[in-house]
This record gives structure tokens, C-alpha cells and sequence, in this order.
């Protein structure tokens, strides 16, 4: 009798779950559930932050993305989606004149002291939403994997998976979250291994075909690798997971967890992107990336990308709830920074994203198109007060933040249809192109309010 794919599927999740809860140790100390330290204190090592970096950032939502733009839009897909990974040389510059040039214990402290109550807590809100919109999408994709929206194997898997990785970042908080990345890594990148062989080993497989895959110059894919480098240089500040783990080793061991991570995830995104172009080089007109997927691969291989994405779903999951923790607790300091408070803050984001799943979206870019767009006011933030060392008065950051803000809700209501403002004044015109122009517009008015402000400022402190 041949098994059905849905239960191989559920069979590698329960070993893939075991091998978590052995894998995740279980943290009595405060530093160890908050900040990732052994039961000796001592700070995890480069390879271990590299490993939790990539595999945080891997995640189901990412792979999914960047094989259905290569599907879409060809090569100019698949890197358009990489360069967002440029995030990580960004981040790691941040954090190194925010933590060592500066000597800020975090990112709310920063920005309490140059901008008050406002500033910390707009910061506080956009990285709230961040975190459960990725606790959203990541069980979707599980969901998506072992069925419809609604059916029962939907609900299963969510319910489980939830369960699952709730329980061993209940008991070992970062600590675990770090622990089980690094196995969780290696066993994606095994995997990824294989399928990428798969691929290359196809009959039909041609590197010049996949390179030459996105000749128009007007692509989507192409306007989406634009939209990425406007968005990187402030994309990382609004991402805790990946700011986290700037504060928990010394100061080259931290840069340079981020400048291996940068690398080591843009092969493994653009390995899959690879695989999304194959495929859509050999899609039958109308047909779904994951149908051309069943025409083109075997069952074993199937099962295997499949598995990579619940992989990366787990890993994203625990890494997500130990940042909202120690965001609720230590950062924003909304309760004691006890154990007790962590797990609390843990469950109520896994609530949170839980119910953002009742509202039916699935539209996975869209949370990353609509939260960059959003974290773009901080833009000026990072390039005149961090880098350049220019100081502006708070109703600059007020303006940045006002334009960016309605620049996202702008995007949000054109894309999803509820309002048709662009295509009435310009006519058709792809959802991407108007990303472009909003984040264009963001970007020359965030910054033209933080250089005028910081020209009056000057200007009031000369007097």
C-alpha cells in the first residue's frame, strides 16, 4: 500500500518535533530564557548565532516567496527577493553603532532618548505587528502544506505545529530557540542539498536558460529588486529577531554573525528561487507553481521540499516567540523579567497570530511589502543620526513617520482592491511599480523632513 503524501508529511513533522524538544534544553536562569546565555553564562559562539540568524530568516513564508517570484518573473524574481537578505549587512552595522559606538542596551533605549515617549513607542508598534505577522504566516504555510484553507489537515498541522514549538520555547525561551536553530539549520541545509542536485541533475535543467529568464528590463521582478535596496537600509531595525542577536556576543563576533548570515541566506533563498524559475521555465499555461512542482518532481523530492518548509516554519516560530519576550519584558519593560512573564508574553503572541489567521489572507509578500514599506520612516534614522551623526528636532521623526505609515496603509488598500486611486489617474499598472513609487516618495520626503529639521535644528543651536 503506497502512502499518501499528507501522512510521510506528518510523519517527518513528528520526528522533526522530537528532535526539537530533545534538541531545546530547559532554562531555570533569566539570562538563559532572555538572552540566549548557557547554564555557565556564557555567550553563544559565531557559528551558533550565524546558524540562528540564517534559519530565522529561512523561513516557510521566504522560501515560498522567493520560489513563487522566480515561478512568476523569472530570475529578476529571485534576486529581486535576495536582496532583501542585504538586510543583514545593514543590521550588523546598526547594531555596531548602537551597541559599541553608542552603548545602547537595545533599540527602545535609542530611541526614547532622541525622540521620546512617541518615538519608542511607534518603534514599539511596528515591531509588535512584525512579530505577529510572522507567527501568522509561518503556520499558514504549514497549513497551506497539509491542505485548503478550512480542512481538517489545515487545522491539524496549525494546532500541532503551534503546540509543538510553544512548549519547548516555553521551557527554554532563546536558549532553546538557539539550541534548536542550529539543528534545525543543518537539517535544511541537507535538504536543500539534495533538492538543488535534483534540480541541476534534470534532463532539461540549463543555467543559461534560468539566467537569460527575465529579458524585459520592466519586469515586476526587476521593480521588486529596486523596492529591496530602497528598503534594506532600514528593514533590519524593525526585525527583532535578527536585532536580538546583535546583543548577545562580543563586538566582532556579533558583525560578524552578520556578515556570514548575509551570504550563507542569500544562497540558500536564491538556490530556491532557482528552483521557483525552473519550474516556471516548464509551466503549462495556467497552472499553479505547486502543480508544475508535481509534474516536474518525483514524490521523494516533493516530500523533501515540502519538509524544508516545515523546517523553516518551526525555526521561525520559537525564534519569533523568544524575541517577543524579551520585546515585552526586557525592552518595553511591561512586567518583571521573570520566567513566568516571558511564557506569557510567548503565549499571547501565539494567540495573536493565531487569530490573524481567521481573517483569511494569503497573500505571503504582501506582509513583507506593507511592514518594509512602514519601517521606511526609519530610514533617515539610520542614514543621518546613526551613520552620519546629524541630529534632527522630533517633528521630523513625527513627519517620517506619517509619511511612511500612510505610504504602507496606501499600498495596502491599492493592492488588496480596495481602492483603485493609482490605476483610475494612470491607468493598469502592476501592484510592484506602485510599491516603487510609494517607497520613492517615502524615501525623498522621510528624508527631505529629517534634513530640513536637521538644518533648523542646527541653525536654533548656533544662536
Amino acid at each position: 500500500m503506497t502512502l499518501s503524501m499528507n501522512v510521510i508529511l506528518a510523519v517527518c513533522l513528528g520526528g522533526l518535533a522530537l528532535l526539537s524538544l530533545v534538541a531545546s534544553p530547559r532554562v531555570r536562569t533569566v539570562e538563559g530564557f532572555f538572552l540566549g546565555a548557557d547554564d555557565a553564562g556564557k555567550a553563544p559562539g559565531l557559528w551558533t548565532l550565524v546558524l540562528s540568524q540564517v534559519t530565522t530568516w529561512i523561513f516557510a513564508r521566504s522560501l515560498l516567496n522567493a520560489a513563487l517570484l522566480g515561478y512568476a518573473f523569472g530570475i529578476a524574481g529571485a534576486l529581486g527577493y535576495t536582496a532583501y537578505y542585504l538586510s543583514f549587512l545593514t543590521g550588523g552595522l546598526i547594531v555596531d553603532r548602537l551597541r559599541f559606538a553608542r552603548g545602547y542596551p537595545n533599540i527602545q533605549t535609542f530611541m526614547r532618548d532622541e525622540y521620546g515617549a512617541f518615538g519608542v513607542t511607534t518603534y514599539n508598534i511596528l515591531i509588535g505587528l512584525r512579530l505577529v505577522s510572522e507567527v501568522f504566516a509561518n503556520l499558514l504555510v504549514v497549513g497551506l502544506i497539509f491542505g485548503t484553507a478550512g480542512s481538517t489537515g489545515y487545522y491539524l498541522s496549525i494546532a500541532f505545529v503551534t503546540a509543538i514549538t510553544l512548549v519547548y520555547s516555553l521551557l527554554g525561551g532563546l536558549r532553546a530557540s538557539l539550541r534548536t536553530d542550529v539543528v534545525q539549520m543543518l537539517l535544511f541545509l541537507a535538504m536543500l542539498a539534495v533538492i538543488m542536485t535534483v534540480v541541476w541533475l534534470k534532463p532539461d535543467f540549463s543555467t543559461a536558460a534560468i539566467v537569460s529568464s527575465s529579458p524585459n528590463l520592466a519586469s515586476p521582478g526587476w521593480v521588486l529588486l529596486a523596492v529591496a535596496l530602497l528598503q534594506v537600509i532600514s528593514y533590519p531595525m524593525h526585525d527583532p529577531v535578527m536585532m536580538d542577536r546583535g546583543w548577545l556576543a562580543d563586538r566582532k563576533t556579533s558583525f560578524m554573525s552578520f556578515v556570514h548570515a548575509f551570504w550563507l541566506s542569500a544562497l540558500c533563498i536564491l538556490a530556491f528561487g532557482f528552483v521557483g524559475v525552473y519550474a516556471g521555465l516548464h509551466k503549462i499555461s495556467g497552472e499553479a507553481m505547486m502543480q508544475t512542482f508535481e509534474r516536474l518532481f518525483d514524490r521523494n523530492t516533493l516530500v523533501l521540499i515540502n519538509v524544508a518548509l516545515l523546517v523553516s516554519a518551526m525555526s521561525t516560530l520559537d525564534s519569533a516567540l523568544a524575541s517577543a519576550a524579551k520585546l515585552a519584558v526586557v525592552d518595553m519593560k511591561a512586567a518583571q523579567p521573570t520566567l513566568a512573564n516571558g511564557r506569557i508574553a510567548m503565549t499571547a503572541f501565539t494567540i495573536a497570530g493565531l487569530l490573524l489567521l481567521l481573517t483569511g489572507s494569503k497573500d505571503l509578500f504582501a506582509a513583507v511589502a506593507i511592514s518594509g514599506t512602514a519601517a521606511m520612516f526609519l530610514t533617515p534614522v539610520v542614514i543621518f543620526r546613526l551613520f552620519a551623526n546629524i541630529k534632527a528636532p522630533l517633528w521630523s521623526y513625527k513627519l517620517s513617520f506619517a509619511i511612511a505609515f500612510a505610504g504602507a496603509l496606501f499600498y495596502f488598500l491599492e493592492s488588496s482592491g480596495y481602492t483603485k486611486i493609482v490605476s483610475g489617474a494612470f491607468g493598469p499598472m502592476h501592484s510592484y511599480t506602485v510599491l516603487l513609487w510609494i517607497n520613492l516618495l517615502i524615501f525623498a520626503g522621510s528624508c527631505l523632513a529629517y534634513g530640513v529639521g536637521a538644518f533648523t535644528f542646527k541653525s536654533q543651536a548656533a544662536r
